[in-house]
């Protein structure tokens, strides 16, 4: 009665992995721009105070981070237990950080100069004085947008320390 018979087997095409190099090679590229790299090896013991005002800083570019505490158990023995400030990947004594800011103040865009936000992540056991030296050499270099970064939280954490 049918004039039309069908085949019994029907054979699936096998997929083109032409375009897969293509698809990797894009999805590397991808992933190669977007990563962000860790700029700092953290040296010092740096446990942030808490906070209820806070503010996020949005432009990464202006912010030239500070890190102030006492040196990490595999430094102590080189450094002591005196808290010390870090810049980049080094600690700097008080009397070559105002050069070292500067320093690193001209390695930015010319344009980006005069916005550059000095951040200041400073443990909350560090002393008072050595963040008033601290203060103070940046007054001395006219870097006067200062940050300090917090966590969000109960302030009244900060005293039982």
């Amino acid at each position: 009665m049918s004039k039309f018979k069908f085949k019994k087997t029907i054979n699936t095409p096998e997929v083109s992995t032409a375009s897969l190099p293509d698809i990797v090679f894009m999805l590397l590229f991808f992933f190669m721009t977007v990563t962000v790299m860790k700029d700092d090896t953290l040296k010092v013991i740096n446990e942030l105070p808490n906070a209820t005002e806070i503010k996020k800083l949005e432009k990464k570019d202006r912010i030239i981070t500070i890190y102030v505490g006492k040196p990490g158990l595999r430094y102590e023995k080189f450094f002591g237990t005196q808290p010390k400030i870090q810049i980049d990947d080094k600690f700097v004594s008080i009397s070559d950080f105002g050069t070292t800011i500067l320093a690193k103040i001209n390695e930015k865009p010319e344009h980006l100069r005069p916005f550059i936000t000095v951040s200041l992540k400073v443990d909350k056991t560090a002393s008072m004085g050595l963040i008033d030296d601290v203060k103070q050499e940046l007054r001395k270099i006219h870097a006067l947008k200062i940050n300090y970064t917090t966590y969000e939280g109960d302030t009244f954490i900060n005293l039982g320390k």
